[in-house]
């Protein structure tokens, strides 16, 4: 497998003022929340997973800036910046894109002193490749926290948060409608706030103007849902 060299942080694109799903807590993303706001208590890795677009690389971020985490992506993951890793902790999204060797070597890592690995991706590591056995015994007796595409409540408060990070006070029969109708990734949420932002063109955010707004994009055939 080819690498490229790990830029030193992991940036998503999402606007920082932007809600994540880590703000806000329900049955789909609990667990996991709660245990990474207690870890690690001593060095150590485990696994958070889930399906695209349900927070997880939010909630992974949250936990890297509260404990200092490096940040890197698993197809970037260079050997040549372990050395400089030694007794801290680490963030590795998509890591099932990783060589073997790199997630061998972040695991011995995360054993010592002041060390931790959390590992990101869609599926569990107990389905990834793995040609090396001690890294397949590893990667199969991790602890995976699982996170859940956003439930009614973290998909509302999401939106709620949204609105107003643009000064919006969005009425409650208007975020169960959009509950109802769009995507539940906090790419679409963050969309959806902006374009009926721009699409009240100062006028309040109501339900019917949402009504209104769905209408002209079904006429136009730029649906979001």
């Amino acid at each position: 497998m080819s690498r490229r060299h790990a830029t030193p942080q992991l940036s998503l694109d999402l606007p920082p003022s932007e809600p994540t799903s880590a703000a806000v807590v329900g049955a789909s993303n609990a667990e996991a929340i709660h245990a990474l706001a207690a870890w690690p208590m001593e060095p150590g890795a485990l696994a958070l997973v889930g399906p695209a677009g349900c927070g997880k690389s939010l909630i992974a971020q949250g936990w890297a800036e509260r404990v200092g985490a490096f940040a890197m992506r698993g197809a970037e993951a260079d050997l040549a910046d372990l050395p400089e890793l030694e007794g801290r902790p680490v963030l590795l999204d998509e890591a099932s894109e990783a060589s073997d060797e790199t997630l061998f070597h972040l695991l011995n890592l995360a054993l010592l002193p002041g060390g931790a690995l959390l590992l990101v991706d869609r599926a569990p590591p107990s389905t990834w490749q793995a040609a090396l056995p001690d890294l397949r015994s590893r990667l199969d007796a991790l602890r995976v926290l699982t996170v859940e595409a956003p439930d009614d409540a973290v998909l509302s408060g999401m939106l709620i948060r949204s609105f107003e990070a643009r000064g919006l006070r969005p009425p409650e029969d208007l975020i169960a409608y959009l509950v109802r109708r769009i995507e539940r990734t906090p790419a679409a949420v963050i969309r959806i706030a902006a374009d009926l932002d721009h699409f009240a063109q100062g006028r309040g955010v109501t339900r019917s103007l949402a009504v209104a707004f769905f209408a002209q994009e079904h006429e136009s055939g730029d649906l979001l849902d």
